[in-house]
């Protein structure tokens, strides 16, 4: 090889390089537009803040997050002590609803079973049976998902109780505040054009196609809908249910079994509002993430939220 055949051959590799580094930088800057602004948004366009959550609200929001992670969390240690759920007011324990267990194969090896109903799924390594430093243990969740991780009722009880309190101040303080301030009827409360705009909102949200300018200033009615079930509903529900299961309080209060077809029926309806929640929440942050992962944020933490277009008085 020549001089001049090596001198073609470094510069190609610059050249390459070159290349290389400007479209990292081209990606990295659109990386960052995405995150600040969203999908669906023009970062060229003129922006100004607009107070979309109060001091109340954003409180409330960051309490809740805690709180509803740490219930969720010792919900499942507590649910591990007897992985199975019953309709009724006693266990049929011959025909759980859903049940998590181990079972030996006919080639001798344990697996991990999720039953619901008459269908049971392999599910070995994350529900029945996980590894407990490194060997295979027979538990419904892993210790990653359970607090503490270690198989401890009692302390996971504790955990649950006391964050269980704190739910329910924190609901009735935001309660409050969404009646006094009006809050609720004003962003909260889906109204009838609402729900005729519901199906538009769906298909919109799926293409990634999120309000901006002046409609980004009020709740959609996909959020609306969303906020109000979560809130007025599953809230209040998951804290009926919670207390229904205990055997003092339906000694004072004989009515909670009954209105929930049983206790058992009542620890079913529990879990499945824990798992409501659940489902809201990896929504609700993937919604986060993709409508401007920063002004979101920003706005959840400061109360400031970046508006497209010129601000209009």
């Amino acid at each position: 090889m020549t001089i001049s055949d090596d001198t073609a051959a470094g510069a190609r590799r610059s050249e390459s390089s070159h290349g290389f580094a400007a479209r990292a930088a081209t990606l990295w800057s659109w990386i960052l537009r995405f995150l600040k602004y969203g999908a669906n948004s023009d970062p060229r366009k003129p922006h100004y803040f607009f107070r979309r959550h109060s001091g109340m609200v954003r409180t409330t929001h960051w309490i809740n997050f805690v709180v509803i992670t740490v219930m969720l969390m010792s919900g499942l240690q507590i649910f591990n002590a007897h992985p199975a759920l019953y309709l009724g007011n006693t266990s049929d324990f011959a025909h759980p609803l859903l049940s998590l267990y181990a079972a030996r194969a006919a080639d001798g090896t344990m697996h991990g079973i999720a039953q619901l109903g008459p269908w049971h799924f392999d599910t070995t390594g994350i529900l029945g049976l996980s590894n407990v430093d490194g060997q295979p243990t027979i538990r419904g969740f892993p210790e990653w998902a359970t607090l503490p991780g270690v198989q401890w009722l009692a302390m996971g009880r504790r955990w649950h109780f006391f964050f269980a309190w704190l739910f329910a101040i924190n609901g009735l303080a935001f309660a409050a505040y969404a009646f006094a301030s009006r809050h609720f009827r004003r962003d909260l409360l889906p109204t009838a054009e609402d729900l005729r705009h519901l199906p538009r909102e769906i298909v919109d949200h799926a293409k990634l196609k999120f309000a901006h300018g002046e409609d980004a200033k009020r709740y959609n009615s996909l959020q609306k809908l969303a906020y109000f079930i979560v809130l007025f509903v599953l809230g209040p529900l998951v804290l009926l249910t919670g207390l229904t299961m205990s055997p003092t309080l339906d000694s004072a209060f004989p009515f909670l079994p009954w209105i929930f077809g049983g206790r058992q029926t009542a620890r079913t309806i529990h879990f499945a509002c824990a798992f409501s929640f659940l489902g809201f929440f990896i929504i609700h942050i993937a919604m986060v993430f993709l409508s401007g992962t920063w002004n979101n944020l920003r706005s959840m933490i400061t109360g400031n939220y970046a508006i497209e277009g010129d601000r209009h008085e």
